[in-house]
């Protein structure tokens, strides 16, 4: 599934792109998404010029003068820069056309993504607007998290991944941030202290940083008709490798099921 560091790449290897360029025509093949691509939507951008792009948690917002359109990659979504030559493929399921005949391809074998309208200001959007604060934002430090936590007895590592308490800190990051702070996942959020929320804080915007730039060597994968992107290989300590040696003292990593997420911890180095 794309995390937030995927969407950032994505944003950062198609905009250059189209941004500037006028809509010439959308091609919608299947509209029948997590929401119904909106009827009428080729109505709504031919003529327009893209104006710019930004990210907000794991949405895309491609910005108009008259309104937003929002891509969401769900679970196995993609963005491509392609020329409109290039025949769709079995799940390319919208072609955003811009008028030096490049397309941005929407594809998603699961349909769990989305492609929407938005005519308001999109921070007032129901699937925007009880969101927290972007992780690289000042506001997110260790009293931050500290306060937010108090009383609270779901685990550090759900608490982390609760998107009105900071975007952006999906399983993976969850993981290797707990690992690097020396925090085991299932302590109780509120039992967590001070000292430790300044580390945490500190190494979610270390960790989510290292995978955008890591992913940056990928960007050219965004452009052309060559596979589909795999996204990007990232050096991780714990994801994905229970009952390995800890890269840090080498005991076996332990795995377990938490909040219905693989977790991975070492439990010399994580108290």
């Amino acid at each position: 599934m794309p995390e937030l560091p995927e969407v950032v790449v994505t944003l950062r290897g198609v905009l250059p792109h189209i941004e500037g360029k006028r809509v010439t025509d959308v091609i919608v093949r299947n509209g029948k998404l997590r929401w119904p691509v909106p009827e009428g939507l080729s109505v709504l951008l031919k003529s327009k010029r893209l104006l710019s792009g930004r990210q907000r948690a794991k949405y895309m917002l491609f910005q108009f003068d008259h309104g937003h359109l929002m891509i969401h990659l769900g679970m196995s979504g993609n963005l491509r820069i392609v020329d409109i030559s290039v025949p769709p493929e079995k799940h390319d399921h919208v072609d955003v056309v811009f008028d030096d005949r490049i397309a941005l391809r929407f594809t998603d074998p699961r349909r769990f993504g989305s492609v929407l309208w938005l005519d308001d200001e999109p921070a007032q959007h129901r699937l925007l607007q009880n969101l927290g604060p972007e992780p690289f934002e000042d506001c997110i430090n260790g009293r931050y998290l500290y306060d937010l936590s108090r009383s609270k007895t779901t685990s550090v590592k759900q608490f982390l991944m609760d998107n009105q308490v900071v975007v952006g800190v999906g399983n993976i990051y969850a993981n290797e941030s707990l690992f690097l702070s020396g925090i085991r996942p299932k302590k109780a959020a509120g039992r967590v202290s001070k000292k430790s929320y300044d580390l945490l804080a500190d190494n979610i915007k270390t960790v989510l940083g290292r995978a955008i730039e890591q992913g940056g060597t990928t960007l050219k994968d965004f452009v052309g008709n060559e596979g589909k992107p795999g996204y990007f290989k990232q050096e991780l300590y714990v994801y994905g490798r229970g009952g390995q040696p800890c890269l840090n003292c080498k005991d076996i990593l332990k795995e377990m099921r938490l909040g219905q997420r693989s977790t991975v911890y070492c439990p010399s180095c994580q108290k």
